[in-house]
């Protein structure tokens, strides 16, 4: 008989601790999201799991209780705007944003408020001592009885926190800073972040207790540490913001409770930050006259409706290749602008620079600016005011035509809320290659138009109707 074949040790397996992606051999860089240093050698397969006694029996979905999930107000307005409605009890919610924008700033104002409506609240930070945390409460006047404090930087001593204040409201700042002895890595690393994580989430939901973690981000804007930390929490906010200007905004990217696409606008000043809830003076400018080169248009943030003017410079290049510098805005959807003007607008840009900004640190990244940015462009470049009151809204098309946006009605409300006399719109699907007739929403002139040359003319008449010369210079 022949002899019996001893069994093959199985090949160790590596997998990327980012993505999931496994290979027969260790790598250095993950093939599937290009991830350095992330490929590890999985452990050896165990045997399957029995089955265990349940914590508590399955129930009908109509039978479980929602009383213990409700909203409850943060205290800041902005913030239960984007939440959905406010605090979750056992939510695990993950805050991120660049250094200095205001994340602990903000979360320490949010603490303040859940003490001052009696619920305990234990704030664990690992990036400053407890001494600097209280400068800050105290120049933001958030000292209250029910807010705890710790300067903590072991998730073991976190835990004996918790269960000595058995708080309301948890905030860990910054997730990064928490190491977990027995596990390998040092903090802020793949494994650790994933412990440290994974170990505040399961108390987070055995003991009902919202928690809110800080997040770092990487230089090209996204959270730092493994991808899974993002699907392990319940809710992603981004706080983001120019360091020039004072206003702030936290995004939803990710929201079990509530919407994905709404917006928290804050102010930030020496005395803390305050929720804004109309921003849109921020980002229009009080001209006294007739200025060239500006227009104004208005954006989507989430379901808001903002209000932004956009200005640009056109003038004589020095340089053999000229300028286009942009901020606030788009760069490619920029150059899209400036070929459709030089081609089908017969404007000669070759020699000249062109700079074009938003105001208050605004930034505008949908098509339905592109009007906007056009219209500044061409009174820049012809030194001729738009009409003062004017709005316009519309994206694009390489053809010169301008397409509808989204939320149309919206816009024109908040502006003429805002008091703006006439609007320039793409025409309709059923108005294509002529202009319709001017009608009017809430005192607003409202003129649809097929194509960005015809908006500029209708620019230019209304102008003129204002006042202005009656000449209409070419191009």
């Amino acid at each position: 008989m022949p002899a019996a074949r001893t069994a093959k040790p199985a090949r160790p397996g590596y997998r990327c601790s980012e993505c999931g992606w496994e290979t027969g051999k260790w790598v250095g860089r993950c093939g599937e999201c290009q991830a350095w240093g992330s490929v590890a050698e999985t452990a050896a397969p165990t045997l399957r799991a029995a089955a265990a006694p349940v914590t508590s029996p399955a129930v009908p979905i109509g039978q479980v209780s929602v009383e213990e999930s409700a909203f409850r107000s943060s205290g800041v307005a902005e913030l239960d705007r984007v939440l959905g409605g406010g605090l979750v009890p056992g939510a695990a919610i993950l805050l991120a944003g660049e250094p200095g924008v205001g994340k602990s700033t903000l979360l320490l104002e949010v603490a303040a408020q859940t003490a001052r409506q009696r619920h305990r609240t234990l704030y664990v930070t690992g990036e400053e001592s407890a001494s600097q945390v209280r400068l800050r409460a105290d120049r933001t006047s958030a000292v209250e009885g029910e807010l705890f404090l710790a300067a903590e930087t072991d998730l073991g001593a976190l835990l004996t926190h918790v269960e000595e204040v058995r708080p309301t409201l948890l905030v860990v700042d910054s997730v990064q800073t928490i190491g977990a002895s027995g596990v390998d890595g040092v903090p802020g690393g793949v494994t650790q972040v994933k412990e440290v994580a994974a170990a505040l989430i399961r108390v987070a939901k055995t003991r009902n207790i919202t928690t809110v973690l800080v997040g770092h981000v990487t230089k090209d804007g996204s959270i730092a540490g493994p991808r899974v930390l993002e699907h392990l929490v319940d809710v992603v906010l981004h706080f983001e913001g120019d360091r020039n200007s004072r206003f702030r905004m936290v995004r939803a990217m990710k929201n079990r409770f509530g919407p994905v696409d709404e917006v928290g606008c804050f102010q930030l000043d020496a005395s803390g930050i305050e929720a804004v809830a109309d921003p849109t003076g921020l980002f229009v400018e009080q001209h006294h006259g007739k200025v060239a080169g500006t227009c104004v248009g208005v954006t989507m943030e989430g379901r808001r409706p903002l209000l932004a003017e956009v200005q640009a410079l056109v003038t004589k290049s020095t340089l053999d290749k000229p300028r286009r510098t942009v901020s606030g805005l788009d760069g490619q959807r920029t150059a899209l602008v400036l070929a459709v003007l030089e081609r089908h607008c017969g404007m000669k840009l070759a020699g000249l620079d062109v700079f074009a900004s938003t105001v208050g640190g605004a930034r505008l990244q949908e098509p339905a600016s592109d009007l906007a940015l056009a219209v500044a462009l061409v009174s820049s470049y012809l030194d001729e005011a738009a009409p003062v009151g004017t709005i316009a809204i519309g994206e694009i098309g390489l053809s010169g035509e301008l397409r509808r946006v989204r939320d149309l009605p919206q816009r024109l409300a908040e502006a003429a809320r805002l008091g703006f006399k006439v609007a320039v719109v793409p025409a309709g699907p059923d108005q294509r290659g002529r202009p319709a007739p001017a009608r009017t929403i809430d005192g607003m002139r409202v003129l649809e138009v097929p194509s960005v040359i015809t908006a500029l003319d209708v620019l230019r008449l209304t102008g003129r109707n204002a006042g202005r010369a009656p000449a209409v210079p070419d191009f």
